[in-house]
């Protein structure tokens, strides 16, 4: 009987403490990341059919602006940049693909950029799960290439990571502040 009342009490001990409120200061809610992350997928999943099933995505976090000049200032030209703030932007091919020429295996990659006024160098790395570009190794690419850089009519405030449907495949698109740039992704 002794045993049942200690096991009792433990028990509604217990439930007292797991119903207990936690104060929202506390867990932190309100120091929210300035820069989001977010993640954009192609195609876009409006039904749970197969067909729809996702072929590429990026993950990426979100940097904004600020009334900063962002290339050739905030990023520097000829540096390697992380795709977006805080962790590597990752991407996702759900099936393998063939960009600028080269065929990339099904898998998750690191995505990076290094900058210039007039092209990037868009590249792909082995290496997830890394913060920043403090840690990039460059034996870890897996493949590079050149994309033009178009000037936006307006900015975009925030670093923005987008897809538009090709006949072959999808253009993803990369823009913030007063520059783009796009390259075509054809599906296998």
């Amino acid at each position: 009987m002794k045993n049942l009342i200690i096991a009792a009490s433990l028990l509604i001990g217990v439930s007292a403490f797991s119903q207990a409120k936690l104060d929202p200061a506390k867990l932190n809610y309100f120091s929210a990341d300035a820069s989001p992350m977010d993640a954009s997928y192609f195609p876009i999943q409006v039904t749970s059919s197969k067909s729809d099933a996702p072929k590429v995505k990026v993950v990426y976090s979100r940097p904004q602006k600020k009334n900063r000049v962002v290339f050739g200032n905030l990023i520097k030209y000829g540096e390697i940049w992380r795709f977006g703030a805080n962790e590597n932007s990752e991407i996702k091919f759900y099936t393998p693909v063939v960009i600028s020429g080269k065929e990339i295996p099904a898998g998750t990659y690191s995505i990076f950029a290094i900058p210039f006024e007039k092209e990037w160098t868009i590249v792909f790395n082995s290496e997830i799960d890394k913060w920043g570009a403090y840690f990039y190794d460059k034996s870890k690419d897996v493949v590079r290439f050149n994309v033009p850089v178009e000037k936006t009519s307006s900015p975009i405030e925030y670093f923005s990571v987008t897809f538009v449907q090709t006949k072959s495949g999808a253009d993803l698109y990369a823009g913030w502040d007063n520059s783009q740039v796009k390259f075509p992704i054809e599906f296998k």
